[in-house]
């Protein structure tokens, strides 16, 4: 329940591996704040072209989405990988790609520039996007979000090599109707990170940051504490600001695993009805709260009822993040 995004703003929801140590805190700080989130690894894909220099890519059969493995021989993992080949090139280039599972060789001839040799072509590593901050620990600095992990391309759990979480803000919703999920339309608020992210896990990504979250701490919810009935999710849909918004648990699934659906909801809160339809991309992580604890995150919408959806029990999350 992501889209992803570049630097300056998001469309629609990085080179050191750091490891920090998370205790299981028993009071933690309920977020719902929407972030921003970089998460990178070493793949390269062609993100789209250029209108006055990618003709002749696009024309050799390049397409956007295609996985870049090599150029002249060298193999590609970063950008700069490709601007290394780019530089010895002698006058024509020959791009391996990855398609559809298949490997293709297209040979093109670059744009001669001032600047040097141009490909014409916009470049993505890794995954950007926007969530939903979950958990915030103040004794240790570290967070947690989304209550899933982040695919990358293939549909794979994606392999981060670094990470940064950025400051956002909501600009505007697109309300999700039945066979079609809804969104959250935002943008960056600050180009210098929130802080660093240290792991993607199909329970969520977890990170470090030095300036957190105010708020209220809550104890953390057992998994057998968790009783259908009414709840609360914290969640932003518009700006900065954070709400409560009313939904009912309506079964609780105690063997799921952590498979982020231990919780299905039902939306009940008027106010969030009548903005986003329900569940949308961009509020994954939104932490639950019942009975004054802190229960789970939103994960999941149902397709063909955005009024619904799953969550992920907060204990499954944080033993991700240990």
């Amino acid at each position: 329940m992501k889209k992803f995004i570049n630097r300056t703003g998001f469309l629609v929801l990085c080179v050191w591996l750091l490891v920090f140590t998370v205790c299981a805190a028993e009071m933690l700080v309920p977020v719902g704040q929407v972030v921003g989130l970089e998460l990178v690894d070493n793949t390269v894909t062609v993100a789209a072209f250029d209108r006055q220099l990618g003709g002749s890519a696009q024309k050799a059969g390049l397409k956007v989405g295609d996985r870049i493995l090599s150029v002249n021989g060298h193999a590609i993992h970063t950008a700069d990988d490709i601007r290394y080949a780019l530089d010895r090139t002698d006058g024509t280039v020959e791009m391996t790609v990855m398609r559809n599972k298949k490997s293709n060789t297209i040979r093109f001839a670059p744009n001669i520039t001032d600047a040097g040799p141009k490909l014409g072509i916009y470049l993505k590593q890794g995954v950007t996007g926007v969530g939903t901050v979950t958990w915030y620990d103040p004794d240790t600095g570290n967070f947690g979000t989304l209550g899933h992990g982040v695919n990358n391309a293939r549909g794979e759990l994606l392999k981060m090599v670094s990470g940064n979480a950025y400051k956002a803000s909501v600009v505007s919703v697109r309300k999700g109707v039945c066979g079609e999920p809804g969104q959250l339309m935002g943008t960056l608020k600050d180009a210098e990170p929130l802080g660093v992210l240290y792991k993607n896990t199909a329970q969520g990504v977890f990170g470090k940051t030095e300036q957190g979250w105010s708020g209220e701490r809550l104890p953390i919810a057992a998994a057998e504490d968790v009783k259908t009935g009414p709840a609360v999710i914290r969640s932003t849909i518009q700006g900065d600001k954070v709400q409560e918004y009313s939904v009912e648990i309506l079964k609780v699934y105690p063997n799921a695993g952590a498979t982020g659906r231990n919780l299905l909801l039902h939306i009940t809160d008027r106010t969030l009805l009548d903005t986003t339809g329900g569940i949308v991309q961009g509020m994954s992580g939104s932490p639950i709260i019942q009975n004054g604890k802190l229960v789970g995150a939103v994960t999941h919408v149902l397709v063909n009822d955005p009024t619904t959806g799953y969550g992920i029990f907060i204990e499954n999350m944080l033993d991700a993040a240990a």
